[in-house]
């Protein structure tokens, strides 16, 4: 019974407590709101629009002038700073005698005294440089710079590697 008591004392309370407002929420800005702005009537808001339709804004992405053009991309490209694509390896492989063992391996694609090679590291070490054919094959990828592990029969995996510079590919065995 006091429970009750106490619940409906509660109410009564909050129900007395009911708040009246005057006029709407602009009569208490004045001429001016919180940010110093004046109000703008419709028609000054239709004109303002009006006045905007008819002009485009420049994209600030695109370069002005001759810095760009269609003969110096190549160069745009070979400038851009090179993030190597990432190759996951989930069983130990072997190459050249040694074991690659499992890991995330950063890939670049190299030619040195006319061979290719993909050179695998982690951080800043050479773990692996896996003797590479080059292809004129793009494997079907969206991307120009990819690599991928893929199967090839039971003892042998294929990595293949494209790069601004050339595509590559590779048989490896797996150890074990």
């Amino acid at each position: 019974m006091r429970k009750f008591f106490i619940i409906l004392f509660i109410i009564f309370i909050a129900s007395n407590n009911a708040v009246f407002s005057e006029g709407d929420l602009w009569d208490n800005f004045g001429d001016t709101n919180v940010y110093g702005q004046k109000p703008v009537s419709d028609k000054e808001f239709e004109q303002a629009l009006e006045s905007k339709k008819g002009k485009k804004k420049r994209d600030k992405n695109i370069p002005k002038g001759e810095s760009f053009s269609q003969s110096n991309e190549t160069e745009q490209i070979s400038n851009t700073s090179k993030e190597l694509p990432v190759l996951l390896i989930p069983l130990n492989l072997k190459v050249n005698n040694t074991s690659v063992p499992v890991g995330h391996y950063q890939v670049e694609g190299v030619k040195e005294n006319g061979q290719t090679f993909l050179k695998l590291y982690q951080a800043h070490d050479v773990i692996a440089k896996i003797p590479a054919a080059e292809t004129n094959d793009d494997f079907n990828e969206p991307t120009i710079n990819f690599v991928k592990l893929l199967p090839h029969g039971q003892n042998h995996v294929q990595i293949i590697y494209g790069g601004i510079d050339f595509n590559a590919y590779s048989i490896i065995d797996i150890d074990g």
